[in-house]
Order: C-alpha cells, then sequence, then structure tokens
C-alpha cells in the first residue's frame, strides 16, 4: 500500500490588478497612437513630398533639355566658363544652345556686338581679328544643323578654328560683317568628357 500524499492548498489567488482608470487607458492609447504616426507617418509623408519635387524637378530640366535650337538669352556664367565663351558688352540678339553626350560636348552662341566688341570676344579667345579668314565658314554642317545657322546670306562671311589641347574647349567661329559697325557673331565651343 502506498502512502497517500498529503494534499497540497490550493495557491493563494493572484492578487488581481486594480482596475485601469478609463481616463488613463485612453491617455495610453492616444500617446500608442501619436508614436505610430510620428514613426510611420512623417517619413512617409517626407518621402511623398520629396518624391513628388523630385518629379517636378525631373519634368523643368526634360522641358529645358528637350527644347531644339537656340533659346534666346545668356548662356550661364558655369556655360561660358567651361566652353570659354564671352560674350563681350555690348552685345544683342543673343542666343545660346548646348547640346551633351558621351562623346562630345558642344556649345552654341550667337551674339551681335560692335567692332570693339568683336576685338574684345576674339581676344578673350586667344585670337585676333587678321586671324578671322575671308569665306571660312568654320562651323561644319552637322553643328550648322543642329543650331538651324544658315551662312548663305549676305556677307562678307570670315572665320576661323581656336583649337586648343584638351581639356580646353576648340571653338570654331563665323563672323558675318555684312554690317562691320554691328557685325553678328556665330560660336561652336566643343569640349571632349
Amino acid at each position: 500500500m502506498t502512502a497517500a500524499l498529503p494534499r497540497q492548498a490550493p495557491p493563494p489567488d493572484k492578487p488581481r490588478r486594480p482596475a485601469e482608470d478609463p481616463r488613463h487607458k485612453a491617455r495610453r492609447r492616444a500617446l500608442t497612437l501619436l508614436i505610430i504616426v510620428l514613426l510611420i507617418g512623417v517619413p512617409a509623408g517626407y518621402l511623398v513630398i520629396s518624391a513628388d519635387q523630385s518629379r517636378n524637378s525631373g519634368k523643368d530640366k526634360e522641358e529645358k533639355y528637350s527644347a531644339t535650337g537656340l533659346t534666346p538669352g545668356w548662356p550661364s556664367k558655369v556655360q561660358r566658363r567651361l566652353y570659354q565663351v564671352t560674350v563681350p558688352h555690348p552685345a544683342d540678339d543673343i542666343a545660346y544652345y548646348e547640346t551633351n553626350n558621351w562623346k562630345t560636348s558642344r556649345l552654341y552662341v550667337q551674339f551681335r556686338t560692335n567692332p570693339a566688341g568683336l576685338d574684345s570676344f576674339l581676344e578673350a579667345m586667344g585670337a585676333r581679328r587678321d586671324q578671322l579668314r575671308k569665306n571660312e565658314i568654320a562651323v561644319g554642317e552637322r553643328d550648322q544643323k543642329v543650331s538651324g545657322w544658315n551662312f548663305t546670306g549676305r556677307g562678307p562671311w570670315r572665320g576661323l578654328t581656336h583649337a586648343q589641347k584638351n581639356p580646353a574647349p576648340t571653338q570654331d567661329v563665323v563672323v558675318n560683317l555684312s554690317d562691320p559697325e554691328h557685325p553678328m557673331v556665330f560660336v561652336v565651343s566643343r569640349t571632349v568628357p
């Protein structure tokens, strides 16, 4: 016969937590909701705003770079410095266009100036007026098509190519002297990246 084990008394009931005040419970839930909003909602909102700004910026750039032909106005200072094209003062009828690809980048610039402005432009480039050759159309056919320039009108026409060692740009210049007091200058400056 086996001895019966003494029965253990049931454990005393665990003390119950006092009932939570409903206002405290609501405050705790509100705080939890606020933390979730701050941890998830704020970054998500930031991403939405950032994506929208990026998309709008891309549209602006697309419009700018999808333009074909010359755009009236001055090329930026950065473009003028990079391509070493100095537009003299005074100058008007200013227009420009930039193209870029993996092989060559080009800046097309045209402007009308006076004789002193032409000399200033050529000097800044490292050339002189006497280097302009009569009937020399230094801007090639491809660049004429891209820019929309046509050098068959009234002249005289003069031109030169100012070649420089890489990475400095090479400039092709054509000048229309049909109005000697207001020569029209056409420049293509190209760099090899």
